[in-house]
Order: C-alpha cells, then structure tokens, then sequence
C-alpha cells in the first residue's frame, strides 16, 4: 500500500504535488469513488482514475539517450518534428527528464518513473551537468571567472558553475570552452554566455550526475542499469 498521490506520480501523470492538487479538487477516483483525502493508501488492485481515465503502474523503464541535433525533447510536437521519445524503441509512455535545446546534443534520460524525475528536476537537488560549448571569439579568463561565480539571468543570479577555456582555434576565431552547472534553467548556458557577448555556436551535454555517453554514437540510445538507477535516487 501507498500513498494515492505517490502512486500518481509513480505512474507518470504528473508531479507528487500536482497529483495532490488534482486528489483535493475531486478529480481523482479510486475503485469508481470520488478521494479527496491526501492520506488515502491504495494497492496494485485499486482501480485509479484521474481526469476519469484508469491509470496503471508499469514496470519502470529508463533510457539514456545520445540526442542528436534537430530533435524536440518532448513527447510530442505540435509541428511534427522528430521527438525523443520517437528515438527509443518501446511501447511504453515514457518523457524526457528536463531538456535539451533543439541544437544541442548529447546525454538526456527518459523514463515513466515520474517520482524519479521529479526528484533529478527539483531545484535543490543540484544535479551536475557537464558540457562542451563552442562559442564565438576568444574566451577570456576574466570572463571564465564571472561566469563561474554567476551571473543574473531574469533577475536571479545563477549558482556556482565551472567555465574553463579548453583550447582556442584561431582559424574559425572560436573557442571550445567546459561547462559544468548544477541547475537547469530554460537555455541556460547559452544565455550566461550571452550576458558577457558571446555567441553559442555548439552546445553539448558531456555528462548528467555520474552519466556519460561513452559507447553511445548520435542517436544511439541504453538502458540504465538497477544499480544506476539506485545511484540516481541517492543523489541529494
């Protein structure tokens, strides 16, 4: 038994607290009755309805997935554009955990374990995010050191991060520049470049938390093992 709003996210519907809202304002059924108890505790044999459709628990599936440049992360598009989620062969309603920009590449998970992505997506669970980003003109120290300290972006200054030139190449005028941050702000890294002028022109994610792409090509995608998964949870 468990909570019926845990059980909610569990299933990928929403957030824990979204579900909560949704159980208060008697949209949330459970064996065809009206719950509006937050402590309500149902099992696998409860029949759930939210919005008046059943829900089920499936088995937990979790992907990690190289992005390629060009695709949406989202579960759809209302513009018909490739998704993700059309990369992984699965018949199961997985999302994306957070996202990656159109033209940007790299790491990004996929799951229906909603409970894990809230917990990985939660501002104060400061979650490492490695990347690599090629931008225009020469990267300067005394920029590195500004960016790392954090800048204001919409009126908020961003967290501690790490902006370290790699190396620069003088024929393309560009410079290829380490990125690690720990939150995840829409465009983030790009727009921290932007508030000292520097245009992003590639953007990759090396890295989420412990995750790498090694093995991976673009567009190639894996199943996360138990233990990593278990290593996700434990992250705080």
């Amino acid at each position: 038994m468990e909570r019926l709003q845990k059980y909610i996210s569990e299933c990928g519907v929403c957030s824990r607290r979204k579900a909560e809202e949704l159980i208060v304002n008697g949209k949330v059924k459970v064996n065809g009755i009206v719950v509006k108890e937050l402590g309500t505790k149902v099992s696998g044999e409860d029949v759930v309805e939210v919005n008046s459709k059943v829900i089920k628990n499936d088995l937990k599936e979790y992907y990690l997935l190289y992005k390629p440049r060009g695709i949406i992360s989202s579960v759809a598009d209302d513009k018909g554009r490739k998704t993700v989620v059309d990369l992984i062969k699965t018949k199961t309603r997985i999302y994306p955990i957070g996202r990656l920009d159109y033209d940007t590449t790299g790491i990004i998970l996929l799951t229906n374990d909603g409970e894990l992505s809230n917990q990985l997506t939660h501002p104060s669970n400061d979650v490492e995010k490695e990347y690599m980003a090629k931008v225009k003109g020469f990267f300067k120290k005394e920029d590195a050191i500004k960016l790392s300290d954090g800048v204001v972006l919409d009126g908020v200054k961003t967290k501690k991060a790490l902006f370290k030139l790699k190396r620069y190449d003088k024929k393309t005028d560009s410079s290829y520049v380490r990125v690690i941050i720990s939150e995840g702000r829409n465009h983030q890294v790009k727009n921290m470049f932007q508030v000292l002028g520097y245009d992003t022109l590639k953007l990759k994610r090396e890295r989420y938390a412990f995750l790498t792409l090694d093995g991976l090509k673009s567009g190639e995608y894996r199943n996360l093992s138990i233990k990593e998964v278990k290593q996700l949870y434990s992250l705080k």
